[in-house]
């Protein structure tokens, strides 16, 4: 199956990261498409986007300020069909890419995507209070954006919104 190519450009607000592609992400070729992750919605309803996209256009979020990628790029049925080779080569190809592009936030979307990449054992949600593994790219850890994940939407959506009010401070 093909990879879904990453939306990455130079002087971007926000990179969002996630795991890896799911398959129904693969067959379209785009991120966040399965119909049961949260993920448009999300970012629509915490104020990020000023109206509901479809993963269809997740390459129109670049004109926002907004990248994606993963830290793996195989699609799969879940993260734990990843094995720790991928993440190990994953690891460094994401570092890499945030080195070269340089976005002012990497928004990892998931826990344990932000504690794979940064070989840390836990992390809060919001902007993390320790030395960036990237220098001078803000690290914001936001919760799954899965249809499997058990927290409250309204608790989901209020994380990302500190993402909003970060980014429109001032404006």
């Amino acid at each position: 199956m093909e990879e879904v190519p990453d939306h990455l450009e130079h002087g971007l607000q926000i990179v969002f990261i996630g795991y890896n592609p799911s398959i129904r992400s693969g067959e379209l070729g785009h991120h966040y498409a399965n119909p049961r992750n949260n993920f448009w919605r999300i970012l629509h309803q915490s104020g990020l986007t000023p109206r509901l996209y479809e993963a269809s256009e997740d390459g129109e979020l670049l004109k926002l300020g907004y990248g994606f990628t993963n830290i793996v790029a195989r699609p799969t049925v879940g993260a734990e069909d990843i094995t720790r080779q991928e993440y190990t080569e994953g690891r460094e190809l994401l570092r890499g890419k945030l080195a070269l592009y340089r976005p002012e936030i990497a928004c990892f979307v998931g826990k344990g995507v932000y504690t794979e990449f940064s070989r840390r054992t836990k992390a809060e949600w919001g902007f993390q209070q320790t030395e960036p593994v990237v220098d001078g790219v803000r690290e914001f850890v936001a919760p799954s954006s899965s249809g499997l994940v058990r927290m409250p939407m309204e608790e989901i959506v209020a994380i990302y919104r500190r993402l909003y009010d970060f980014t429109h401070e001032g404006v």
